[in-house]
């Protein structure tokens, strides 16, 4: 379930709930009520309440205000809630070089989340994580599904796919933290051929600062994430709240509040612990690779 807060003609996103959410948390740490953050504003309560509840785009001016009302002093929070509130308009706006692709709407917030993101960590049950897809396993995988038949659509989701994982090299690199189980690693996505490239993609990605990758084993027996994959998305500010993604055949779950993400981060170490260790992790992706 994509889950969307309406009140009149204003529709939340999730960038502009998850900054909302900063803020007030930012606001309750101090002791602030919304009228006392509208006069800093100079503005009414209302603007405020809209703010919090990701109703409407919030502008560069207005978050600095907020911050140096409620006493921020870290650098950092400041620079990741402005980025927020610029992804955020922009996702409003569709100018977001992932807006203009075939029933994106779940998919572009998900992007728009992770571009502004420091750190994920995933847990996938079926398939490689999608940062570190070959475009020949990629393109298998999205023809597959079914949701796209046109030849073109499928291309344009597979150039998402190569674009996201610019992320990995680019100045301030995504650091990625993949769990997968070894049953995506056995299924055979697009035949031996692709697949074999698709293990060798793995050890070579697996060798970058940015990516830690753990195979849990068939072995390893029952684990805390049987049920569901999900990727779990972090933020620079170590104030900053997780904020966890998983999607279903029929649904997008966004989980936003920390007491529930916080469950999340604690069933994906639980998993890692019984995973393969990194260097083993390797091993059996070449071994599997040489059986292709």
């Amino acid at each position: 379930m994509n889950q969307r807060a309406q009140q009149g003609n204003r529709v939340s996103t999730v960038l502009g709930r998850k900054l909302g959410n900063e803020l007030l948390r930012l606001r309750d740490a101090v002791g602030r009520t919304q009228q006392q953050a509208a006069g800093a504003l100079s503005a009414t309560a209302t603007k405020v309440v809209k703010m919090e509840r990701g109703w409407v785009p919030i502008r560069d001016p207005d978050v600095r205000a907020l911050c140096d009302f409620y006493g921020v002093e870290d650098p950092a929070l400041v620079a990741s809630l402005l980025n927020l509130a610029r992804l955020d308009r922009e996702r409003r706006k569709a100018r977001g070089w992932w807006q203009h692709l075939p029933n994106s709407g779940s998919l572009s917030e998900y992007i728009a989340m992770e571009d502004a993101a420091s750190h994920v960590r995933t847990w996938q049950l079926a398939c490689i994580p999608g940062l570190l897809q070959t475009a020949e396993y990629a393109r298998a995988l999205v023809a597959g599904e079914g949701a796209w038949e046109d030849p073109d659509e499928i291309e344009r989701m597979v150039d998402v796919r190569l674009q996201r994982q610019r992320r990995l090299r680019d100045e301030s690199p995504l650091q990625v933290y993949a769990v997968v189980w070894e049953a995506a690693l056995r299924q055979l996505i697009g035949g031996p051929q692709v697949m074999r490239a698709q293990l060798a993609h793995l050890l070579e990605v697996a060798a970058l600062p940015t990516v830690r990758l753990q195979v849990l084993p068939f072995q390893a027996g029952a684990h805390a994430c049987a049920g569901s994959s999900f990727t779990i998305i972090g933020f620079a500010a170590e104030e900053a709240a997780d904020v966890v993604h998983s999607d279903t055949i029929g649904s997008t779950v966004w989980v936003e509040n920390e007491d529930d993400s916080s469950r999340y981060r604690i069933f994906f170490d639980r998993t890692a612990r019984q995973a393969l260790a990194p260097n083993d992790s390797l091993a059996l992706i070449d071994g599997l690779r040489e059986e292709l």
